[in-house]
């Protein structure tokens, strides 16, 4: 088990994700949008694309910390919706990376500068940095995905800390989960995806980079926070209780990796364990895909909460 302090609120102020909605008005306690109104007139914008970044703050005892998770996909549209929400980046005291493919990483060298900092902790799982990847959509058809490398990292100004295992972040508020055990019976990856190994052999990417990131909301319980979840959002959950040591889940945020054809099968049964799991707002992201988030809206009722670019989501005690 590990120490997870009490934060008296978690808010996630989401960079990169899928979907935005200028005029959606559904401001509540949880979520605050974007505005698209800048010197009162109709004139800002947030950018929506496949990828995922977020800022995420935590307060405890009067004091407000903060960690960058994930730089979406391409170079520019985290740190440009930073700007138009006008968010200060500078706060960030450490970078996490859920997994290294390009839709988490694109954006590093922007949001780094806006983070404006060198030698911040850099804090991802050591096989995030493969000498290849690539994806078979179908057979005998290869797609080659750019990969993250060390001095990609150094060069954006980060200081490398490398873990496969549990590591707390911020003074034990923040919860890297490091490796995820696969334990269930219909959780098993990315049959597509495929990595190279040192020698340039390929073999089916298990992806045991994918990791996330867990809070303790005093009072609340805990808040997951994923960035595909392709060890399985349902794994990602039951090991952060474990670690933890919490049994109530108050918020699952994030992707679920769900979209598409081959991950199909998957929703019903992902959706059975995460109602078992019993979470006060399930909040999917990113790659959760159309199909899967309907589903969870459908069943989780007034407990789903939709996310999107340039979002804040709250929790608080």
């Amino acid at each position: 088990m590990t120490a997870l302090a009490p934060v008296d609120r978690l808010e996630i102020v989401t960079l990169s994700d899928n979907y935005v909605d200028l005029v959606s008005m559904d401001n509540s306690e949880h979520v605050t949008r974007a505005m698209p109104v800048k010197n009162m007139s109709f004139s800002n914008s947030v950018l929506a694309e496949h990828g995922f970044s977020a800022l995420v703050r935590v307060t405890a005892g009067g004091s407000t910390r903060s960690i960058v998770m994930d730089f979406g996909l391409s170079p520019d549209a985290a740190a440009r919706n930073a700007e138009a929400i006008g968010l200060d980046l500078g706060c960030a005291e450490a970078a996490v990376l859920s997994h290294g493919h390009l839709d988490h990483f694109g954006g590093l060298s922007a949001v780094a500068a806006r983070i404006g900092k060198k030698g911040l902790p850099f804090v991802a799982h050591p096989a995030a940095f493969p000498p290849g990847r690539f994806i078979e959509p179908i057979p005998g058809v290869k797609i080659t995905m750019p990969v993250l490398t060390h001095q990609d990292v150094e060069r954006a100004g980060f200081s490398l800390s490398l873990s496969s295992e549990p590591l707390p972040l911020l003074d034990g508020t923040v919860l890297f989960l490091g490796e995820i055990p696969r334990l269930n019976d219909f959780e098993k990856g990315m049959p597509n995806a495929f990595v190279l190994d040192e020698s340039g052999e390929a073999r089916w990417d298990p992806l045991i980079d994918d990791t996330a990131l867990a809070v303790n909301v005093a009072g609340k319980g805990l808040v997951v926070l994923s960035g595909c979840a392709h060890s399985g959002i349902v794994n990602t959950v039951n090991y952060a209780k474990k670690l933890a040591g919490i049994g109530k889940v108050h918020a699952v945020v994030g992707g679920f990796h769900l979209t598409g054809a081959k991950a199909a099968p998957l929703i019903d049964p992902t959706l059975e364990a995460l109602w078992d799991l019993d979470p006060d707002f399930v909040v999917p992201t990113h790659c959760t895909g159309h199909a899967a988030s309907v589903a969870f809206e459908r069943r989780f009722g007034s407990r789903f909460l939709v996310n999107m670019a340039g979002t804040t989501l709250t929790f608080a005690s």
